[in-house]
Order: structure tokens, then C-alpha cells, then sequence
């Protein structure tokens, strides 16, 4: 007892003296604030869809204590940024403490709806303001905001989203996402808005989707576009004058609009052509980050072409960039590039036919399991069972088929079916040091019937393929050494470059002013 009466004076003592407060005294904020930016870009967001979390971090540098009087935004509440101070949700916030040398962080969002009838864009700014009167610091906010037409499945009263079938699963089952059939008039996508879609855009039997030149159409998570049976789509871009701006070129990408998701894999599913539909057609199209980017499946029959695809880009897949199952596919100056797995997969059977094709596969994102080129002509069933159809062909002219593995072309045969392939004029990236006595046949080089006049294993030195820039550059080994018999109805590369005098392998062909 004694000894507790004793350290209870001396803690009273202690406190006496100033070494224990109740509170601590805090200098008036005088306009000495840092800031980790001048001013927070919140970059485009789409009218009355939410943005990212963006973040400015404020700095006391000096040696006090100090309170910042006013945290808030000019416009107050009639403000449409949002704002997060030291845990707490608001627009306006009075004497926020900050010790010294230390820091807080401020969080910002916004929603914005677009009044203006008619204005497809606007900059919408605010003021952050720290401090009041003469002392006041601000720091601008700027958004650009985009209007856009918005395409989404209807929610029952239960809360029960509309949904669609994709397909069959491997029990028999139906696949169900949400998503909704395309109506009459939403069955032709102009480039006077953007599009954004929630869900699966069906397009519906014996009706055609069309999407004109210039078209933007963004894919919220989970989401793409599904041709039905006997439907068919027709993406109609056309070459652009300005390459940077692409102006007449579709472009499908993710709904994330942010810098930073410029180039993230899997954030929207992809195209599905469903067995039945035919004579589709895409024509300068741009399409990236999706899971799948196009997923066209054919018939055995093979009576009718799936796909026509020319001059176009497919890249960054967190899967396969373009895969065909029993389908029938040809293609034209298109780029296939980097993939969580094959950039193009020709799946049990079909008939295939690529001509100045950049195939290249520079995944760096995660281990890839597949090479950049995959063809087979069948597929395991259950209980250890396959299925076979005929591969009718699988035809490769002036294509590179490249990547930053070692082998690159992969083929898979059950030695029943019918196995046909060409490839002519080619590059190829395929060291075959440790091939089986049992691959051998597949991959043998030297079979003039199944490979005429490639070259292996030599370097492309493409311009960038970290960015998926499958550009040639002026040491490429893929320079002047292609096939002009095969140009004569492809006398333009992707770029509208012509290349009828001494054609480059692959989409591009080279040029100093690049």
C-alpha cells in the first residue's frame, strides 16, 4: 500500500512538471503546407459511373505541431468529388491536426452526370482548399468526363439479373451469365458514343450486330458479346490517317479507362461466335485486355466460312487472343500477339488459312503454358475418352510465328483424323534439339510438302513487345523475303503501307520513317 501511495506522487509530480498532458497544443496552419502533386488528375470516367480512388498526400515539414483550420472542397456540397481526411468521409472538414514532420493522406472520387444535353465530354474541375483567407493553399481537381450509351440486363424486382446461356459446360449443363438480347435498334453501333456493356450482348438469331468505323465499345468485368446461331456480326473499320489517334478503327477494351489499366489482361471476357453463325466479318479492329478475345466455334461440316478477319490487332489476352474450334478462319494482315497462353489456337479440326499473320507470343506477366501457335485435331473427353474431327487445313504464308520461348509452334495430332497443315514463307521460332523420335514427323522442317522455303530460330527485332508493337525494325531477319505471289490480293499491310515490291514477313512492313 505504501509503495502504490508513493507511485501515485510521483506520477502527480511528473505531470506537474509537463511531462503528462491531457491534450497537446497545436500551431495554426499558416500556408506552409507540401503536397505530393499541384494537382490530382482523375482522368476520363464515363458520366455517372464512378471513378477510381485517387490520392494527394500533404506534408508538415516543420518542427511544430500544427492544425490545418479547413479541409474542404470550393464548391462544397454541391461538389460531385468526394472526399476521405484522415478516415473520415466528407466535403468539408474543420482543424485537422497534423504533427510534425509527418503526413496525411486525402483520398478523392467523383460521379458526374452530364446536364448538357447533347455534350458528349466535359472537363469537370473543383478546388481542394486547405486553410482559409490569405494563408489558403489550393490544389485543382480535373476530370474529363465522357457521356456514353449504356447497355446493361434488366434486374427483376427480386433482384434477380437477367441472364443469358453461353453454352454447354462438361457436365451437360448450362452456362449462365447475365446478359440480354440486343433489340432492333441497338443493332447498329455508331461512333457518335462511346459503348459501354454490362453482361453479355446477345445477338439475337437471324439478326446482324454492325459496328461503324470509329466505334469505341467498352466491357465492364465479366462481359462481352455473344453471336447466336444463324446471328452475325460485321465490325467495319476502316484505316486510319492518324495511328496514334486511329480515328476510324474499332477499338473493344476494358470499361477501366485509367492509365494504369491500359494494358491489364482479363478484365472483360471476349467476342464468342457460337457453332452455327457464319460469315462473320471484322475489319480494323483493335482488341485487348479481354480473357478470350475471340472465340469463334465452327461445324464439322465446314460448308460455310466462321470468320473473316483482316487488319486487325488481338493482344494482351489473359488467356488465348483467338481461338478456333472446329471452325473455319481466315485472316489477313493481322497481329496476334502477347497472351497468358496461346496467341492463336486452332482447336480440334477446321480449316484455317493465315497470310501476313504476326503470330507472337512475349508474355511476361505470369508463366505461359502454351506456345504462340497451337493446332490440334482433338481433344480429351470425359473418363479418359477424346473426340477427333479432320484438321481440312491450317495454312501459314508469309506469317511470323514467333515469341520469347524457345518453341513456339505446338501440334497435336491423333493420327485418325485427317492432319493438314502448310506453312510457306514462314519464321518460325522452334529449336528442335529435344524433340521425341515421336514429334519428329510433325516438326520436320525439311518436308517441303509441309514446309517450303521458312527460316528458324532467326531474330525478328520487333520494336517493342512489351507494348505489343510487332513493328519490324531495320535488323529484322524478316525483311524482303517474302512470298510476292502471296501479296497479289494483299498489296497493303496493316498500315496501308504498300508491299508489293519486296514483301516483309508478318502484318507490317518495314519502314525507315516509323
Amino acid at each position: 500500500m505504501k509503495l502504490f501511495l508513493t507511485l501515485i506522487v510521483l506520477l502527480a509530480l511528473l505531470c506537474s512538471i509537463g511531462s503528462c498532458r491531457k491534450d497537446f497544443d497545436y500551431t495554426t496552419s499558416n500556408g506552409n503546407l507540401e503536397f505530393s502533386k499541384d494537382t490530382v488528375f482523375l482522368d476520363t470516367v464515363f458520366a455517372n459511373i464512378g471513378s477510381s480512388t485517387y490520392s494527394l498526400k500533404v506534408y508538415n515539414r516543420s518542427k511544430d505541431d500544427i492544425s490545418i483550420p479547413f479541409i474542404g472542397l470550393e464548391q462544397g456540397d454541391e461538389s460531385s468529388y468526394r472526399l476521405n481526411v484522415d478516415g473520415a468521409a466528407g466535403k468539408t472538414f474543420q482543424n485537422i491536426p497534423l504533427m510534425a514532420k509527418d503526413s496525411l493522406y486525402i483520398f478523392i472520387e467523383t460521379t458526374v452526370t452530364l446536364e448538357n444535353e447533347g455534350a458528349n465530354q466535359l472537363l469537370y474541375t473543383d478546388v481542394l482548399q486547405f486553410g482559409q483567407g490569405a494563408t489558403s493553399q489550393q490544389i485543382p481537381l480535373v476530370t474529363l468526363v465522357q457521356d456514353a450509351i449504356f447497355l446493361y440486363p434488366k434486374t427483376a424486382s427480386g433482384g434477380q439479373k437477367e441472364t443469358v446461356v453461353l453454352g454447354i459446360d462438361a457436365n451437360g449443363e448450362d452456362m449462365l451469365s447475365p446478359g440480354f438480347e440486343l433489340k432492333n435498334d441497338q443493332l447498329q453501333f455508331t461512333n457518335e458514343k462511346p459503348y459501354v456493356i454490362y453482361g453479355f450482348a446477345v445477338v439475337p438469331k437471324e439478326k446482324t450486330l454492325s459496328i461503324d468505323a470509329g466505334a469505341r465499345v467498352y466491357f465492364h468485368e465479366n462481359s462481352g458479346i455473344l453471336v447466336q446461331p444463324e446471328a452475325q456480326l460485321a465490325i467495319n473499320g476502316t484505316l486510319s490517317t492518324d495511328q496514334q489517334l486511329l480515328e476510324n478503327e474499332v477499338i473493344f477494351e476494358g470499361d477501366r479507362l485509367e492509365p494504369e489499366y491500359g494494358d491489364v489482361s482479363g478484365q472483360w471476357e471476349g467476342i464468342r461466335i457460337a457453332s452455327g453463325s457464319v460469315d462473320n466479318t471484322i475489319e480494323y479492329l483493335t482488341l485487348k485486355n479481354a480473357t478470350i478475345g475471340i472465340f469463334a466455334e465452327g461445324e464439322s461440316s465446314f460448308s460455310t466460312p466462321t470468320l473473316n478477319i483482316k487488319n486487325s490487332q488481338v493482344h494482351n489476352s489473359s488467356k488465348i487472343n483467338l481461338w478456333g474450334k472446329t471452325a473455319v478462319i481466315s485472316g489477313e494482315n493481322l497481329v496476334l500477339g502477347n497472351a497468358g497462353s496461346s496467341s492463336l489456337y486452332c482447336n480440334l479440326g477446321g480449316s484455317y488459312s493465315f497470310t501476313h499473320t504476326t503470330i507472337a507470343n512475349y508474355w511476361t506477366e505470369s508463366y505461359r503454358p502454351s506456345t504462340a501457335l497451337t493446332i490440334n485435331n482433338f481433344e480429351q473427353t470425359e473418363n479418359n475418352g477424346s473426340i477427333g474431327i479432320d484438321l481440312i487445313k491450317a495454312d501459314f504464308k508469309n506469317c511470323i510465328i514467333d515469341g520469347n520461348s524457345d518453341f513456339e509452334l505446338s501440334h497435336s495430332s491423333n493420327e485418325l483424323n485427317r492432319y493438314n497443315f502448310l506453312f510457306s514463307s514462314c519464321t518460325i521460332t522452334a529449336n528442335t534439339t529435344n524433340l521425341t523420335s515421336e514429334s519428329k514427323k510433325l516438326y520436320n522442317f525439311e518436308d517441303s510438302s509441309k514446309y517450303k522455303n521458312n527460316i528458324l530460330n532467326e531474330p525478328l527485332e520487333f520494336v517493342n513487345t512489351s507494348k505489343n508493337d510487332f513493328r519490324l525494325t531495320i535488323t529484322s531477319s524478316a525483311l524482303n523475303i517474302g512470298d510476292k505471289t502471296f501479296t497479289l490480293n494483299i498489296s497493303k499491310d496493316i498500315l496501308g503501307k504498300d508491299r508489293t515490291e519486296t514483301p516483309d514477313l508478318g502484318a507490317y512492313e518495314f519502314s525507315s520513317t516509323d
